[in-house]
């Protein structure tokens, strides 16, 4: 038995606490040959999840195990372009802010890919503006679809056409593009529809631009992940979102009581299941992200799941369940418990399950 397969079910079992469980985890990752081939890793995607693959790339460079593994530069172009280099078999991983979709789905079946479909954290999508700002502090549901809808377009240019009690300022708006999770999600939450949007703002598919435009407008608002808010407070504000279980700012502990409604979202990765079977390298990496997972996503400022529901999401991987849990549908205002049942219920080990 080769060392690497030794070294990784034992410290899994530790984890664990489990024999079995580490015993699973050896066939996932099994034995490497001295003429086994290695493939390169390669993956694209979110700008939300890209950050914690990177860490979780550069962690795994560190250790022994890392051994010949071969990284491409993971792509940072928008959960949807991602899910079509994935569905085209030109990825291994594709990082993703959003579930994937009905659309990417037959895709991915036209071309023969099969998939494991891995939760790794959640997500607060905030709306921010610049620290100047003296007078926005909240913004309601309502206001948000007045100002972000395909309707508004051409037509709500000023604060105090969103707020009657903001000033006659003009509003300038920033977010993501259209081949974002971040747009896709934000528009199905607020607007009804993921497509329903108005057009006459800056957009781009990185999230640093976006920082960088509306920490230079005093009169700007924007909306993207939590992780890039926390890592600008000094020059941004973030919003409360007036929802139906009040004024709720973005913040771990809100997303993990579910009251941050409707803009708590889960983060993905995707694996090919054929490249995942037929290239060790890979096989050994996504063990190592997932065993790991907790620390990657609190380093990069989202929310992390609870070790015993990474277990689980390890679980579906190493029990080979593949597919999507959410059949093409955005699990708009669902909170972390109830989207990972729906993801993994069925599946989890007996001792998991409520």
């Amino acid at each position: 038995m080769d060392t690497d397969f030794v070294g990784i079910v034992v410290l899994v079992s530790s984890r664990s606490g489990s024999v079995v469980f580490g015993v699973a985890i050896g066939l996932l990752l099994a034995p490497l040959s001295a003429r086994a081939q290695i493939g390169s890793i390669s993956s694209s995607g979110s700008s939300t999840v890209a950050p914690i693959t990177e860490l979780a790339i550069k962690e795994y460079r560190k250790t022994g195990a890392a051994g010949k593994a071969l990284f491409t530069p993971v792509v940072v172009n928008g959960t949807g372009a991602g899910f079509r280099d994935f569905c085209s078999g030109k990825t291994a991983i594709s990082n993703a802010s959003r579930p994937i979709n009905t659309k990417e789905l037959k895709a991915c079946a036209a071309a023969k890919i099969d998939f494991y479909e891995l939760p790794i954290g959640f997500d607060a999508l905030t709306v921010v503006v610049n620290s100047a700002n003296t007078w926005a502090k909240n913004i309601s549901l309502i206001e948000l679809k007045r100002l972000w809808s395909r309707d508004a377009q051409g037509r709500l240019e000023r604060w105090n056409q969103v707020n009657l009690d903001w000033p006659a300022k003009p509003i300038n708006l920033y977010g993501p593009g259209k081949d974002s999770g971040t747009y896709e999600y934000f528009n199905k939450a607020i607007n009804g529809d993921a497509d329903n949007s108005r057009a006459d703002y800056s957009s781009s598919e990185d999230d640093n631009v976006i920082v960088k435009n509306i920490s230079s407008d005093p009169n700007g608002l924007a909306y993207f992940g939590f992780a890039n808010y926390k890592a600008n407070q000094a020059k941004l504000r973030a919003l409360a979102i007036e929802g139906a279980k009040g004024s709720v700012l973005p913040s771990i502990k809100n997303v993990q009581n579910e009251t941050y409604q409707p803009l708590s979202r889960p983060i993905f990765i995707y694996i090919n299941g054929n490249q995942i079977k037929n290239n060790p390298s890979l096989r050994a990496f996504i063990g190592f992200y997932l065993r790991n997972a907790a620390g990657f996503v609190a380093k990069e400022r989202y929310i992390p799941l609870s070790n015993s529901q990474y277990r689980i999401v390890e679980n579906k991987l190493f029990r080979d369940v593949r597919g999507s849990s959410f059949a093409g549908e955005l699990p708009v205002g669902a909170g972390i418990g109830e989207l990972l049942n729906r993801s993994i219920d069925s599946n989890k080990r007996p001792e998991f399950r409520n």
